[in-house]
Protein backbone atom coordinates (compact mmCIF):
# COMPACT_ATOMS: atom_id res chain seq x y z
CA UNK A 1 0.00 0.00 0.00
CA UNK A 2 1.87 3.25 -0.87
CA UNK A 3 0.94 6.81 0.56
CA UNK A 4 -0.93 8.03 -2.30
CA UNK A 5 -3.80 5.96 -1.79
CA UNK A 6 -5.37 2.85 -0.42
CA UNK A 7 -6.54 -0.30 -2.36
CA UNK A 8 -8.56 -2.77 -0.91
CA UNK A 9 -9.66 -6.06 -2.52
CA UNK A 10 -12.73 -7.77 -0.06
CA UNK A 11 -15.08 -11.15 -0.50
CA UNK A 12 -18.32 -10.45 -0.44
CA UNK A 13 -21.07 -12.60 1.04
CA UNK A 14 -22.69 -15.49 -1.03
CA UNK A 15 -19.17 -15.62 -2.77
CA UNK A 16 -19.53 -12.73 -4.68
CA UNK A 17 -16.11 -10.59 -5.53
CA UNK A 18 -16.51 -6.99 -4.39
CA UNK A 19 -13.40 -4.46 -4.98
CA UNK A 20 -13.62 -1.52 -2.98
CA UNK A 21 -11.49 0.99 -3.92
CA UNK A 22 -10.46 4.27 -1.46
CA UNK A 23 -8.34 7.29 -2.51
CA UNK A 24 -6.49 9.04 0.22
CA UNK A 25 -6.44 12.61 0.51
CA UNK A 26 -2.69 13.22 1.46
CA UNK A 27 0.12 14.48 -0.66
CA UNK A 28 3.38 12.83 -1.11
CA UNK A 29 6.34 13.51 1.27
CA UNK A 30 8.33 15.70 -0.91
CA UNK A 31 10.79 16.07 1.64
CA UNK A 32 10.97 12.38 1.14
CA UNK A 33 11.36 12.34 -2.52
CA UNK A 34 13.02 15.36 -3.45
CA UNK A 35 16.94 15.13 -3.27
CA UNK A 36 18.81 17.65 -1.55
CA UNK A 37 21.16 18.23 -4.29
CA UNK A 38 18.41 19.80 -7.08
CA UNK A 39 17.47 22.38 -4.06
CA UNK A 40 21.33 23.07 -4.07
CA UNK A 41 21.26 23.55 -7.88
CA UNK A 42 18.40 25.61 -7.52
CA UNK A 43 20.35 27.61 -4.98
CA UNK A 44 22.81 27.99 -7.14
CA UNK A 45 20.74 28.86 -10.09
CA UNK A 46 19.02 31.82 -7.67
CA UNK A 47 22.08 33.27 -6.58
CA UNK A 48 23.97 33.45 -9.61
CA UNK A 49 21.14 35.00 -11.66
CA UNK A 50 20.63 37.35 -8.80
CA UNK A 51 21.58 40.32 -10.56
CA UNK A 52 19.60 39.57 -13.78
CA UNK A 53 16.21 38.80 -11.91
CA UNK A 54 16.92 42.35 -9.47
CA UNK A 55 17.14 44.08 -12.89
CA UNK A 56 14.03 42.31 -15.15
CA UNK A 57 11.93 44.36 -13.46
CA UNK A 58 13.27 47.82 -13.11
CA UNK A 59 13.07 47.02 -17.52
CA UNK A 60 10.03 46.35 -17.53
CA UNK A 61 9.11 49.45 -15.96
CA UNK A 62 10.83 51.26 -17.96
CA UNK A 63 9.56 49.82 -21.36
CA UNK A 64 6.22 50.28 -19.96
CA UNK A 65 6.70 54.42 -19.12
CA UNK A 66 8.35 54.70 -22.91
CA UNK A 67 5.46 52.62 -24.14
CA UNK A 68 2.78 55.45 -22.56
CA UNK A 69 4.54 58.46 -23.88
CA UNK A 70 3.21 60.44 -26.95
CA UNK A 71 4.91 62.37 -29.33
CA UNK A 72 4.87 65.33 -27.04
CA UNK A 73 6.93 63.66 -24.86
CA UNK A 74 9.34 62.53 -27.17
CA UNK A 75 9.59 66.29 -28.56
CA UNK A 76 10.50 67.86 -24.97
CA UNK A 77 12.93 64.92 -24.30
CA UNK A 78 14.76 66.29 -27.32
CA UNK A 79 14.81 69.78 -26.56
CA UNK A 80 15.79 68.58 -23.32
CA UNK A 81 18.97 66.87 -25.01
CA UNK A 82 19.93 69.84 -26.96
CA UNK A 83 20.16 72.85 -24.45
CA UNK A 84 22.57 70.05 -22.81
CA UNK A 85 24.19 68.91 -26.14
CA UNK A 86 27.99 70.18 -24.41
CA UNK A 87 26.75 67.13 -21.54
CA UNK A 88 26.30 65.20 -23.95
CA UNK A 89 29.25 65.62 -26.43
CA UNK A 90 31.77 65.10 -22.92
CA UNK A 91 29.65 61.88 -21.90
CA UNK A 92 29.99 60.78 -25.26
CA UNK A 93 34.00 61.36 -25.67
CA UNK A 94 34.35 59.64 -21.96
CA UNK A 95 32.22 56.30 -23.48
CA UNK A 96 34.43 56.26 -26.73
CA UNK A 97 37.63 57.23 -24.90
CA UNK A 98 36.73 54.25 -22.13
CA UNK A 99 36.00 52.20 -24.67
CA UNK A 100 39.00 52.23 -26.58
CA UNK A 101 41.18 52.02 -23.80
CA UNK A 102 39.33 48.67 -22.54
CA UNK A 103 39.73 46.93 -26.21
CA UNK A 104 43.33 47.81 -26.15
CA UNK A 105 44.48 47.03 -22.55
CA UNK A 106 42.33 43.54 -22.13
CA UNK A 107 44.12 40.36 -22.31
CA UNK A 108 43.92 38.72 -25.68
CA UNK A 109 42.11 35.78 -25.94
CA UNK A 110 44.18 32.30 -26.40
CA UNK A 111 42.46 29.26 -28.16
CA UNK A 112 43.32 25.77 -28.34
CA UNK A 113 42.96 25.05 -32.56
CA UNK A 114 44.10 21.30 -31.79
CA UNK A 115 46.43 19.05 -30.05
CA UNK A 116 47.78 15.78 -30.72
CA UNK A 117 48.91 13.11 -28.53
CA UNK A 118 51.57 9.96 -29.43
CA UNK A 119 50.74 6.80 -29.69
CA UNK A 120 53.80 4.09 -29.59
CA UNK A 121 53.85 1.03 -32.02
CA UNK A 122 52.48 -2.15 -30.63
CA UNK A 123 55.98 -3.60 -30.97
CA UNK A 124 56.65 -1.26 -27.76
CA UNK A 125 54.30 -2.32 -25.54
CA UNK A 126 55.30 -4.51 -21.89
CA UNK A 127 52.70 -6.19 -20.40
CA UNK A 128 53.16 -7.47 -16.70
CA UNK A 129 54.73 -10.40 -17.57
CA UNK A 130 57.21 -9.31 -20.33
CA UNK A 131 57.94 -6.16 -17.68
CA UNK A 132 59.21 -8.69 -14.98
CA UNK A 133 60.94 -11.34 -17.53
CA UNK A 134 63.12 -8.47 -18.36
CA UNK A 135 63.80 -6.87 -14.88
CA UNK A 136 64.69 -10.80 -13.43
CA UNK A 137 67.27 -11.03 -16.65
CA UNK A 138 68.85 -7.38 -15.70
CA UNK A 139 70.50 -9.07 -13.34
CA UNK A 140 70.68 -5.72 -10.90
CA UNK A 141 67.45 -6.15 -9.02
CA UNK A 142 67.60 -8.73 -5.49
CA UNK A 143 64.30 -11.23 -5.06
CA UNK A 144 62.58 -8.68 -2.89
CA UNK A 145 63.02 -5.84 -4.85
CA UNK A 146 61.89 -8.07 -7.63
CA UNK A 147 58.72 -9.13 -5.84
CA UNK A 148 57.99 -5.52 -4.74
CA UNK A 149 57.80 -4.41 -8.57
CA UNK A 150 55.57 -7.23 -8.92
CA UNK A 151 53.00 -6.44 -6.14
CA UNK A 152 53.30 -2.52 -7.03
CA UNK A 153 52.06 -3.13 -10.83
CA UNK A 154 49.46 -5.22 -9.70
CA UNK A 155 48.13 -2.17 -7.54
CA UNK A 156 49.19 0.39 -10.37
CA UNK A 157 46.21 0.70 -11.83
CA UNK A 158 48.64 0.12 -15.29
CA UNK A 159 47.06 -2.16 -18.35
CA UNK A 160 48.84 -4.88 -19.63
CA UNK A 161 49.17 -2.02 -23.29
CA UNK A 162 51.20 0.37 -21.78
CA UNK A 163 54.41 1.55 -23.30
CA UNK A 164 58.27 1.45 -22.51
CA UNK A 165 61.31 2.44 -25.08
CA UNK A 166 62.91 0.75 -27.23
CA UNK A 167 66.21 0.53 -25.46
CA UNK A 168 64.59 -1.21 -22.45
CA UNK A 169 62.97 -4.10 -24.54
CA UNK A 170 66.50 -5.15 -25.37
CA UNK A 171 68.20 -7.65 -22.79
CA UNK A 172 70.10 -6.21 -21.46
CA UNK A 173 68.94 -3.24 -21.78
CA UNK A 174 71.07 -0.45 -23.80
CA UNK A 175 69.68 2.66 -21.78
CA UNK A 176 72.46 4.97 -23.59
CA UNK A 177 72.16 8.93 -25.38
CA UNK A 178 71.45 8.29 -28.81
CA UNK A 179 68.84 5.56 -27.45
CA UNK A 180 67.39 8.39 -25.04
CA UNK A 181 67.53 10.72 -28.31
CA UNK A 182 65.64 8.63 -29.95
CA UNK A 183 63.30 7.85 -27.66
CA UNK A 184 62.33 11.94 -27.55
CA UNK A 185 62.79 11.90 -31.91
CA UNK A 186 60.09 9.57 -32.02
CA UNK A 187 57.60 10.99 -29.83
CA UNK A 188 57.93 14.87 -29.93
CA UNK A 189 58.06 14.50 -33.91
CA UNK A 190 55.33 11.43 -34.05
CA UNK A 191 52.97 14.19 -32.52
CA UNK A 192 53.76 16.69 -34.21
CA UNK A 193 53.60 15.31 -37.63
CA UNK A 194 50.04 14.55 -36.82
CA UNK A 195 49.68 17.64 -35.25
CA UNK A 196 50.37 19.43 -38.29
CA UNK A 197 48.26 17.00 -40.88
CA UNK A 198 45.52 17.58 -38.86
CA UNK A 199 45.16 21.29 -38.61
CA UNK A 200 47.33 22.45 -41.97
CA UNK A 201 49.15 24.54 -40.12
CA UNK A 202 52.46 24.86 -41.74
CA UNK A 203 55.95 25.02 -39.36
CA UNK A 204 56.97 28.27 -40.78
CA UNK A 205 53.50 29.93 -39.16
CA UNK A 206 55.11 28.67 -35.73
CA UNK A 207 56.07 32.10 -34.01
CA UNK A 208 56.60 30.44 -29.85
CA UNK A 209 57.86 27.11 -29.34
CA UNK A 210 57.73 25.56 -25.71
CA UNK A 211 59.40 22.64 -25.04
CA UNK A 212 59.25 20.61 -21.51
CA UNK A 213 60.98 17.37 -20.60
CA UNK A 214 61.84 16.93 -16.58
CA UNK A 215 64.71 14.63 -16.62
CA UNK A 216 66.29 14.68 -20.32
CA UNK A 217 68.08 17.33 -21.17
CA UNK A 218 70.83 17.16 -23.81
CA UNK A 219 72.54 19.77 -26.08
CA UNK A 220 71.70 21.06 -27.98
CA UNK A 221 68.24 21.04 -26.65
CA UNK A 222 64.51 19.58 -27.14
CA UNK A 223 63.68 22.65 -28.46
CA UNK A 224 66.24 22.80 -31.25
CA UNK A 225 66.10 19.47 -31.99
CA UNK A 226 61.98 20.51 -33.24
CA UNK A 227 63.37 23.70 -35.02
CA UNK A 228 65.55 21.76 -36.89
CA UNK A 229 63.60 18.96 -37.85
CA UNK A 230 60.95 21.31 -39.25
CA UNK A 231 62.90 23.87 -40.36
CA UNK A 232 61.03 26.80 -38.35
CA UNK A 233 61.65 30.36 -39.11
CA UNK A 234 64.87 32.22 -37.28
CA UNK A 235 62.63 34.41 -35.57
CA UNK A 236 60.95 31.70 -33.41
CA UNK A 237 61.04 32.26 -29.66
CA UNK A 238 61.78 28.68 -28.31
CA UNK A 239 61.86 28.02 -25.09
CA UNK A 240 63.01 24.50 -23.77
CA UNK A 241 61.41 23.76 -19.70
CA UNK A 242 63.60 21.07 -17.53
CA UNK A 243 63.39 19.23 -14.37
CA UNK A 244 59.63 21.01 -13.33
CA UNK A 245 58.19 17.21 -13.23
CA UNK A 246 55.23 16.13 -14.21
CA UNK A 247 53.04 19.22 -13.77
CA UNK A 248 55.36 21.21 -16.21
CA UNK A 249 52.71 20.58 -19.18
CA UNK A 250 50.57 23.63 -17.51
CA UNK A 251 53.57 25.76 -16.79
CA UNK A 252 54.42 25.41 -21.14
CA UNK A 253 51.11 26.45 -21.18
CA UNK A 254 51.31 29.43 -18.63
CA UNK A 255 54.17 30.58 -20.58
CA UNK A 256 52.57 30.29 -24.08
CA UNK A 257 49.79 32.21 -22.79
CA UNK A 258 52.19 34.80 -21.70
CA UNK A 259 53.68 35.25 -25.19
CA UNK A 260 50.61 35.22 -26.76
CA UNK A 261 49.94 38.19 -25.06
CA UNK A 262 52.65 39.88 -26.37
CA UNK A 263 53.30 38.21 -29.68
CA UNK A 264 50.03 39.62 -31.95
CA UNK A 265 48.55 37.39 -34.31
CA UNK A 266 50.74 34.31 -33.81
CA UNK A 267 50.94 30.33 -33.69
CA UNK A 268 52.30 28.65 -30.24
CA UNK A 269 53.21 25.13 -29.83
CA UNK A 270 53.43 23.36 -27.03
CA UNK A 271 55.46 19.99 -26.88
CA UNK A 272 55.36 18.01 -22.89
CA UNK A 273 56.74 14.64 -22.64
CA UNK A 274 59.35 12.53 -20.33
CA UNK A 275 62.18 10.08 -21.17
CA UNK A 276 62.60 7.03 -19.75
CA UNK A 277 65.65 5.58 -21.85
CA UNK A 278 68.18 6.67 -19.26
CA UNK A 279 66.15 7.14 -16.53
CA UNK A 280 65.08 3.73 -15.53
CA UNK A 281 66.65 2.57 -11.81
CA UNK A 282 68.42 -0.25 -11.72
CA UNK A 283 69.13 -0.40 -8.06
CA UNK A 284 67.21 -2.11 -4.83
CA UNK A 285 66.50 1.01 -3.15
CA UNK A 286 62.20 0.87 -2.85
CA UNK A 287 61.43 4.33 -2.64
CA UNK A 288 63.53 4.36 -6.02
CA UNK A 289 62.25 1.47 -7.92
CA UNK A 290 58.34 2.62 -7.91
CA UNK A 291 58.81 5.09 -11.06
CA UNK A 292 60.09 1.96 -13.06
CA UNK A 293 56.56 0.49 -12.24
CA UNK A 294 54.69 3.69 -13.38
CA UNK A 295 56.08 5.78 -16.31
CA UNK A 296 55.47 5.01 -19.65
CA UNK A 297 56.32 6.56 -23.11
CA UNK A 298 53.83 9.36 -24.08
CA UNK A 299 53.43 13.05 -24.95
CA UNK A 300 51.25 15.52 -26.54
CA UNK A 301 51.69 18.21 -29.07
CA UNK A 302 49.31 21.35 -28.83
CA UNK A 303 48.73 24.55 -30.97
CA UNK A 304 48.17 27.45 -29.39
CA UNK A 305 46.37 30.68 -31.17
CA UNK A 306 45.71 34.49 -30.82
CA UNK A 307 43.91 35.01 -34.12
CA UNK A 308 40.57 35.57 -34.02
CA UNK A 309 40.04 34.00 -37.26
CA UNK A 310 40.76 30.77 -35.65
CA UNK A 311 37.79 31.04 -32.75
CA UNK A 312 35.79 29.35 -35.49
CA UNK A 313 37.87 26.00 -36.09
CA UNK A 314 39.07 26.29 -32.21
CA UNK A 315 38.00 23.08 -30.14
CA UNK A 316 38.66 25.65 -26.47
CA UNK A 317 39.34 28.74 -25.02
CA UNK A 318 42.07 29.10 -22.41
CA UNK A 319 39.84 30.37 -19.88
CA UNK A 320 42.39 30.78 -16.35
CA UNK A 321 45.92 29.12 -15.21
CA UNK A 322 46.80 28.83 -11.68
CA UNK A 323 50.25 27.78 -10.16
CA UNK A 324 51.46 26.88 -6.73
CA UNK A 325 54.82 26.70 -6.04
CA UNK A 326 55.36 24.58 -2.54
CA UNK A 327 59.39 24.80 -2.84
CA UNK A 328 60.40 27.01 0.35
CA UNK A 329 59.64 23.77 2.65
CA UNK A 330 61.80 21.47 2.99
CA UNK A 331 59.57 18.51 2.70
CA UNK A 332 58.12 19.96 -0.21
CA UNK A 333 61.35 20.33 -1.86
CA UNK A 334 62.58 16.81 -1.07
CA UNK A 335 59.57 14.62 -1.62
CA UNK A 336 60.63 13.95 -5.40
CA UNK A 337 63.68 14.03 -5.61
CA UNK A 338 66.63 12.86 -8.24
CA UNK A 339 69.68 11.38 -6.28
CA UNK A 340 72.25 8.30 -6.11
CA UNK A 341 71.36 5.32 -3.74
CA UNK A 342 74.66 4.03 -1.33
CA UNK A 343 75.86 2.32 -4.42
CA UNK A 344 75.69 5.04 -6.50
CA UNK A 345 73.10 4.45 -9.09
CA UNK A 346 70.83 7.17 -10.12
CA UNK A 347 66.87 7.61 -9.85
CA UNK A 348 64.33 9.47 -8.85
CA UNK A 349 63.17 8.68 -4.94
CA UNK A 350 59.57 9.62 -3.54
CA UNK A 351 59.07 10.40 -0.27
CA UNK A 352 56.29 8.67 2.24
CA UNK A 353 55.37 12.39 2.67
CA UNK A 354 54.38 12.99 -0.66
CA UNK A 355 50.87 12.30 -0.18
CA UNK A 356 50.04 14.75 2.40
CA UNK A 357 52.65 17.13 0.88
CA UNK A 358 50.26 16.69 -2.44
CA UNK A 359 47.35 17.20 -0.44
CA UNK A 360 48.61 20.55 0.98
CA UNK A 361 49.75 22.24 -2.32
CA UNK A 362 46.09 21.01 -3.78
CA UNK A 363 44.47 22.87 -1.27
CA UNK A 364 46.77 26.11 -1.77
CA UNK A 365 45.77 26.03 -5.23
CA UNK A 366 41.82 25.49 -5.14
CA UNK A 367 41.75 28.21 -2.56
CA UNK A 368 43.30 30.24 -5.11
CA UNK A 369 41.04 28.68 -8.02
CA UNK A 370 37.54 28.92 -6.50
CA UNK A 371 36.71 32.28 -6.48
CA UNK A 372 38.07 32.54 -10.18
CA UNK A 373 35.88 29.45 -11.11
CA UNK A 374 33.00 28.89 -8.34
CA UNK A 375 29.57 30.03 -8.54
CA UNK A 376 28.15 32.62 -6.25
CA UNK A 377 26.48 30.43 -4.29
CA UNK A 378 29.13 28.34 -3.37
CA UNK A 379 31.59 31.42 -2.24
CA UNK A 380 28.89 32.94 -0.37
CA UNK A 381 28.18 29.44 1.77
CA UNK A 382 31.73 28.82 2.10
CA UNK A 383 32.29 32.22 3.58
CA UNK A 384 28.96 31.98 5.85
CA UNK A 385 30.39 28.54 7.54
CA UNK A 386 33.91 30.37 7.61
CA UNK A 387 32.53 33.45 10.09
CA UNK A 388 30.40 31.26 12.15
CA UNK A 389 33.17 29.09 13.05
CA UNK A 390 35.45 31.82 13.70
CA UNK A 391 33.32 34.42 15.33
CA UNK A 392 30.78 31.79 17.09
CA UNK A 393 32.80 28.89 18.17
CA UNK A 394 30.39 26.60 16.59
CA UNK A 395 31.24 23.37 15.64
CA UNK A 396 30.69 23.10 12.15
CA UNK A 397 32.10 21.40 9.75
CA UNK A 398 34.39 23.14 7.27
CA UNK A 399 31.81 23.57 4.16
CA UNK A 400 34.15 22.05 0.90
CA UNK A 401 32.61 23.98 -1.82
CA UNK A 402 31.47 21.56 -4.54
CA UNK A 403 33.81 21.86 -7.53
CA UNK A 404 31.10 19.59 -9.57
CA UNK A 405 29.25 23.46 -9.76
CA UNK A 406 31.99 25.06 -11.46
CA UNK A 407 33.61 22.15 -14.19
CA UNK A 408 31.98 19.89 -16.21
CA UNK A 409 35.20 17.26 -17.18
CA UNK A 410 37.88 16.74 -14.55
CA UNK A 411 41.78 16.03 -16.11
CA UNK A 412 43.37 15.01 -12.98
CA UNK A 413 47.02 13.83 -13.36
CA UNK A 414 47.10 10.01 -13.88
CA UNK A 415 50.24 10.19 -11.73
CA UNK A 416 49.16 6.97 -9.93
CA UNK A 417 46.26 4.88 -8.20
CA UNK A 418 46.31 6.78 -4.96
CA UNK A 419 46.71 10.28 -6.57
CA UNK A 420 43.32 9.80 -8.63
CA UNK A 421 41.81 8.31 -5.62
CA UNK A 422 42.64 10.81 -3.03
CA UNK A 423 41.47 13.50 -5.15
CA UNK A 424 38.39 11.75 -5.79
CA UNK A 425 37.66 11.67 -2.70
CA UNK A 426 38.05 14.98 -1.01
CA UNK A 427 37.14 17.09 -4.20
CA UNK A 428 33.74 14.56 -3.45
CA UNK A 429 33.73 13.54 -7.18
CA UNK A 430 31.46 10.47 -8.66
CA UNK A 431 33.52 7.88 -10.30
CA UNK A 432 32.46 9.34 -14.02
CA UNK A 433 34.48 12.40 -13.29
CA UNK A 434 37.81 10.20 -12.45
CA UNK A 435 37.06 7.77 -15.25
CA UNK A 436 39.10 9.58 -18.28
CA UNK A 437 42.50 9.59 -15.49
CA UNK A 438 41.71 6.22 -14.48
CA UNK A 439 41.34 4.77 -18.25
CA UNK A 440 44.30 6.94 -18.85
CA UNK A 441 46.52 5.72 -16.27
CA UNK A 442 45.45 1.78 -17.38
CA UNK A 443 45.80 2.62 -21.33
CA UNK A 444 49.48 4.47 -21.19
CA UNK A 445 50.50 4.92 -17.77
CA UNK A 446 51.73 7.71 -16.10
CA UNK A 447 53.02 9.29 -19.21
CA UNK A 448 54.25 12.63 -16.68
CA UNK A 449 53.21 16.13 -18.09
CA UNK A 450 51.40 14.94 -21.08
CA UNK A 451 49.15 12.46 -19.05
CA UNK A 452 46.10 15.65 -18.74
CA UNK A 453 46.23 15.42 -23.00
CA UNK A 454 45.42 12.25 -22.49
CA UNK A 455 42.60 12.10 -20.73
CA UNK A 456 40.95 15.00 -22.40
CA UNK A 457 40.97 12.97 -25.51
CA UNK A 458 39.58 10.74 -23.98
CA UNK A 459 36.53 12.68 -22.91
CA UNK A 460 36.45 13.61 -26.44
CA UNK A 461 36.61 10.04 -27.81
CA UNK A 462 33.87 8.82 -25.75
CA UNK A 463 31.70 12.01 -27.22
CA UNK A 464 31.09 13.34 -23.83
CA UNK A 465 32.29 17.04 -24.77
CA UNK A 466 29.56 19.83 -25.64
CA UNK A 467 29.73 23.35 -26.34
CA UNK A 468 30.43 25.65 -22.93
CA UNK A 469 31.74 22.91 -21.14
CA UNK A 470 34.50 23.47 -18.70
CA UNK A 471 37.59 21.11 -18.42
CA UNK A 472 40.06 21.76 -15.28
CA UNK A 473 43.12 19.87 -15.82
CA UNK A 474 45.63 19.44 -12.70
CA UNK A 475 48.85 18.25 -12.12
CA UNK A 476 50.94 17.41 -10.02
CA UNK A 477 55.26 17.75 -10.02
CA UNK A 478 58.72 17.94 -8.16
CA UNK A 479 59.40 20.73 -6.43
CA UNK A 480 56.66 20.82 -4.97
CA UNK A 481 54.16 22.24 -7.52
CA UNK A 482 50.53 21.94 -8.23
CA UNK A 483 49.12 23.88 -11.62
CA UNK A 484 45.68 24.22 -13.14
CA UNK A 485 44.46 24.96 -16.45
CA UNK A 486 41.13 25.80 -17.04
CA UNK A 487 39.64 25.08 -20.45
CA UNK A 488 36.02 26.19 -22.08
CA UNK A 489 34.47 23.94 -25.35
CA UNK A 490 33.60 26.38 -27.77
CA UNK A 491 31.70 23.73 -29.76
CA UNK A 492 30.87 20.52 -29.23
CA UNK A 493 34.11 18.69 -29.53
CA UNK A 494 34.89 15.74 -31.60
CA UNK A 495 38.38 13.82 -31.06
CA UNK A 496 40.75 14.67 -34.12
CA UNK A 497 42.06 12.09 -36.71
CA UNK A 498 44.38 9.36 -35.59
CA UNK A 499 44.13 9.99 -31.86
CA UNK A 500 45.32 8.01 -29.03
CA UNK A 501 42.40 5.97 -27.87
CA UNK A 502 40.70 5.18 -31.93
CA UNK A 503 41.91 1.88 -32.15
CA UNK A 504 40.80 0.88 -28.61
CA UNK A 505 37.57 3.13 -27.13
CA UNK A 506 35.24 1.02 -28.19
CA UNK A 507 37.14 -1.15 -25.22
CA UNK A 508 36.47 1.68 -22.09
CA UNK A 509 35.42 1.84 -19.62
CA UNK A 510 37.21 -1.03 -17.99
CA UNK A 511 36.78 -2.73 -14.54
CA UNK A 512 39.83 -2.16 -12.67
CA UNK A 513 40.53 -5.00 -10.59
CA UNK A 514 41.36 -3.59 -6.98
Amino acid sequence: MDRGGETDVAGGGGGAGAVRIQQSRRLPDFLQSVNLKYVKLGYHYLITNLLTLCFVPLIIVTLIEVSQMDLGDLRQLWLHLQYNLVSVIICSAFLVVGLTVYIMTRPRPVFLVDYSCYRAPDNLKAPFGRFMKHSRLTGDFDDSSLEFQRKILERSGLGEETYVPEAMHFSPPQPSMAAARQEAEQVMFGALDNLFANTNVKPKDIGILVVNCSLFNPTPSLSAMVVNKYKLRGNIRSFNLGGMGCSAGVIAIDLAKDLLQVHRNTYAVVVSTENITQNWYFGNRKSMLIPNCLFRVGGSAVLLSNKYVDRRRAKYRLVHVVRTHKGADDKAFRCVYQEQDDAGKTGVSLSKDLMAIAGGALKTNITTLGPLVLPISEQLLFFATLIVKKFFNANVKPYIPDFKLAFDHFCIHAGGRAVIDELEKNLQLAQVHVEASRMTLHRFGNTSSSSIWYELAYTEAQGRMRRGNRVWQIAFGSGFKCNSAVWEALRNVKPSPNGPWEDCIDKYPVEIVS
